[in-house]
């Protein structure tokens, strides 16, 4: 390298031109992220790549810009193949691709995931495609109907490699990697390298070179991180509460969902705040026009995702709320770094459900700051809070003379003529200006703050049982907050795991791996636990979702005793249901398959 090369090199440098290069430029790229530094050169030189990387850290663009830079747009068939885990990344990484491309001439990208109507994916590979973003089940699909030719195929990335092993997605991988031409190029990102992914790497990657980036996530002193542990039916009431005491600027509230920002937002408007959503369906004008609306103090309150919510930086932000904690520590990095820009203060409130408190301690590691526990505002709190606006709003209307004059006149002509005392009438004017809301709440109707006392009680101690149920809720509580159970007509003797049952619902339904509770596993079907607030919209997505074959018939599980005539119970071994229990396991704590200490069942000699 010369002795006057810059130290860290720009995209030029590493081999991006053209209009690819332009793009960038555009949106605002000037420096690569180390993990682009790394890899585009490797990438661009036709060598394979295992790249360790934490969400966050520009891993799409180092991938994404070294395919763009050698697509050829005269070919029709794909050329490049990115399998992702869930739908959001898959959407995510597709914006990404467009985003590069912007400056390029008929360069197609097309999303194919579960959920999304077949007809839509089939009439855009017809057309012609350059770069298919998918997850494996739908892309699995489109293999076995031959509707996507791979044959072509120069390039394929496995993005978040151990997310899909976790979601149950091994097999579909390896059946997708088999169908590809061998003189393919495979570049394979993950954040942990366990021994499946090291096992894969060494099977369909040739030669790579390893390169591994260390994710700085630790936070700035200059925000506040505290977090309240409420339970999901509390928590709007709980953000209601925190809105009239706290004094915010500007807030981004962070959901999990793009349903749930439109609901959260149109909840809050209800309730007289100036909110709007923005996710990744917003149309950009619209999400813009949001943005600016909030830099310019006409809106107070964005309720986004995390896709919508990249690159944000407005200086009004002086508060970010976690609505839903993610589990991602990177992720909820960035997130509360959209408060405390250029050297100014932010506040970062989450709330956290009680089985999700063991995130405490990864966002301490992550952040180097230990958040502080915070009491939800009594109605004492907000009583006073609401007296003293009051009180600010008579003081600013006193300093309007010209208009005090004016009604001085019309006071002392209803005080003549009704013979009422003037501090009467000021109240009665209060009455009118206030409507029928009143005023102050009644601190001995306060069921909220019950609530949340209930959900910020000490975990119990489970001596013998290890610490796995600290973080599940009270059984009276289960199902009826966080989560509702639904039962899925698929069981242990169709053979299969949690991996496959969060995987085929997360792709179809547009499911989070944070939106499953606990998975109960029975002979002939399985109780899982999904959001109480999940969107009819999402159990019609999943009416036809095929798990091993089988239709899954997801319906509402009407509990133990309605299940009792369900069908034939196995009578002949009395202790099998009991023992068929024991793989249940709380969401992001089910061990992987070779470390679940459990005897294997035998095989039913009856075919099921």
């Amino acid at each position: 390298m010369p002795t006057d090369a810059p130290e860290t090199p720009g995209f030029e440098e590493l081999g991006i031109t053209g209009p690819v290069l332009k793009a960038i430029k555009d949106l605002g790229y000037e420096t690569p992220s180390p993990i682009q530094a790394a890899t585009i050169p490797t990438l661009l030189s036709g060598r394979d790549v295992v790249g360790m990387a934490q969400t966050g850290t520009g891993k799409t663009a180092a991938f994404a810009l070294p395919v763009l830079e050698r697509l050829d747009v005269s070919q029709k068939t794909p050329q490049a193949l990115v399998l992702a885990p869930t739908r959001e990344l898959a959407l995510q990484v597709c914006e990404a691709f467009e985003s590069y491309a912007s400056k390029m001439k008929g360069v197609h990208v097309l999303p194919v995931y579960g959920g999304q109507g077949y007809g839509v994916q089939l009439s855009a590979l017809r057309r012609g495609v350059h770069v298919i973003v998918g997850t494996p089940g739908r892309i699995m699909d489109h293999l076995a109907k031959g509707t996507l030719d791979l044959s072509q195929l120069q390039y394929l990335v496995l993005d978040e490699a151990d997310e899909m092993l976790k979601m149950g997605f091994a097999e579909d991988v390896e059946q997708i990697l088999a169908q590809t031409p061998e003189e393919k190029q495979v570049a394979l990102f993950s954040a942990t390298m366990p021994p499946q992914i090291r096992r894969l790497a060494q099977k369909y990657l040739r030669e790579p070179e390893e390169i591994s980036i260390k994710s700085k996530t630790a936070t700035g002193t200059n925000i506040t991180q505290r977090y309240l542990v409420v339970s999901y039916a509390q928590k709007v009431d709980a953000l209601t509460r925190i809105l009239e005491v706290e004094n915010f600027d500007g807030m981004i509230v962070f959901v999990r969902t793009k349903n749930e920002t439109e609901t959260l937002a149109e909840k809050l408007r209800a309730r007289g705040y100036s909110a709007a959503a923005i996710n990744g369906d917003v149309p950009q004008v619209q999400r813009e026009r949001s943005v600016n609306q909030l830099k310019a103090s006409k809106l107070d309150i964005l309720v986004a995702t995390d896709v919508a919510a990249r690159g944000l930086d407005v200086e009004r932000i002086s508060h970010v709320v976690n609505f839903d904690i993610p589990t991602d520590t990177e992720s909820y990095v960035h997130r509360i770094g959209r408060t405390g820009r250029a050297g100014r203060t932010g506040d970062a409130i989450s709330f956290i459900t009680p089985r999700e408190r063991y995130l405490l301690k990864a966002i301490e590691k992550a952040t180097r700051q230990q958040p502080t526990q915070m009491q939800l505002p009594s109605m004492d709190d907000v009583n006073t809070t609401r007296l003293a606006r009051f009180d600010d709003a008579i003081t600013a209307a006193l300093g309007d003379d010209g208009r005090i004059e004016k009604f001085r006149d019309i006071i002392a002509h209803y005080v003549r003529n009704h013979d009422v005392p003037e501090a009467d009438v000021a109240a009665a004017l209060a009455v009118v200006a206030q409507g029928d809301t009143p005023l102050l709440l009644d601190p001995a109707d306060d069921a909220l703050s019950k609530a949340v006392e209930y959900d910020n009680r000490p975990p119990r101690e489970n001596s013998g049982r290890g610490d796995r149920r600290e973080t599940r809720e009270p059984r009276e509580r289960r199902g009826r907050g966080d989560y509702t159970p639904y039962r899925i007509e698929v069981g242990r003797r169709h053979r299969v795991e949690p991996r496959q049952i969060v995987g085929a619902l997360a792709n179809e339904g547009g499911l989070g791996r944070d939106d499953f509770g606990a998975i109960n596993i029975r002979p002939d079907f399985t109780v899982v636990e999904l959001p109480a607030n999940m969107d009819s919209s999402v159990l019609e997505k999943l009416k036809d979702t095929r798990i091993s074959g089988r239709l899954i018939e997801i319906k509402p599980d009407r509990g133990p005793g309605a299940r009792r005539n369900d069908g034939p119970r196995d009578g002949a071994r009395g202790g099998f249901e009991r023992r068929d229990e024991r793989p249940r396991y709380d969401r992001d704590e089910r061990p992987a398959r070779g470390d679940r200490d459990e005897k294997p069942f035998r095989k039913p000699r009856h075919k099921a």
